[in-house]
């Protein structure tokens, strides 16, 4: 994007091509001044003037220059509105007033001030690239205000997932308890086992341990007979 057009040659040229009467001298010393750089020097000599003529096109006007060059927003606006109540709102003024309007970043009313500008001169072409940006940040600007709405969107199905997880890990615990619950039903509680249903058991025991000790009997008769024909070979 291109730099946007901050020259408020709003300004020192509205001293200049002005009738006679309002060239006062009050007015010309405060545009030396305003060319060197001395801004509140040259509003002292803008006030003046306007002391003379309240009403001075010209003294109102590169009053709100100087202002905006100290970075006065908020009085130059109020000054250069001093120009609207005398009914000259040309092109350049509703330029300088969008320039005002950005520099305090409110994008909607430097929008409308850009717009009014090329509406007045559409070849301006600062005008056009400040309208651009004006424009560019009030969506942006539009758009991080919506942007909480996302964020709490997904805050909140983080804590979705995260609920979703612990009723999982519940659940999972709960059948886990379940299993033991049913394994603990199936095995007889000692304390309530009867003198047959133990015999039963213990019958069962040594049968099972009868088998294992057969088989590991044929185990050891198995390896010693493939040892002795290793030997014999």
């Amino acid at each position: 994007m291109k730099r946007i057009a901050l020259t408020i040659l709003l300004i020192a040229l509205s001293a200049y091509g002005l009738s006679a009467q309002e060239d006062r001298s009050e007015v010309r010393a405060g545009n030396r001044k305003f060319k060197k750089g001395d801004y509140s020097l040259a509003e002292i000599d803008y006030r003046k003037a306007l002391v003379k003529d309240s009403l001075s096109y010209a003294a109102n006007y590169d009053l709100a220059s100087a202002l905006y060059r100290r970075e006065d927003y908020q009085n130059a606006s109020q000054t250069l509105a001093s120009v609207s109540q005398a009914g000259k709102q040309d092109a350049d003024y509703h330029f300088n007033m969008g320039d005002i309007a950005l520099q305090q970043k409110d994008y909607a009313a430097a929008l409308e001030s850009f717009k009014q500008s090329l509406l007045l001169n559409p070849a301006d072409l600062d005008a056009k690239e400040n309208y651009i940006y004006a424009k560019k940040m009030l969506e942006n600007e539009q758009n991080q205000g919506g942007g909480g709405d996302g964020q709490n969107q997904d805050n909140q199905d983080n804590q979705d997932q995260n609920q979703d997880q612990n009723q999982d890990q519940d659940n999972q615990d709960q059948n886990q308890n379940n299993d033991d619950q049913s394994q603990d039903q199936q095995s007889p509680d000692p304390r309530n086992i009867s003198p047959q249903q133990a015999a039963a058991m213990l019958q069962a025991i040594q049968a099972k341990e009868a088998q294992t000790q057969e088989k590991v009997k044929k185990e050891k008769a198995a390896q010693l007979k493939s040892k002795q024909k290793e030997q014999n070979w």
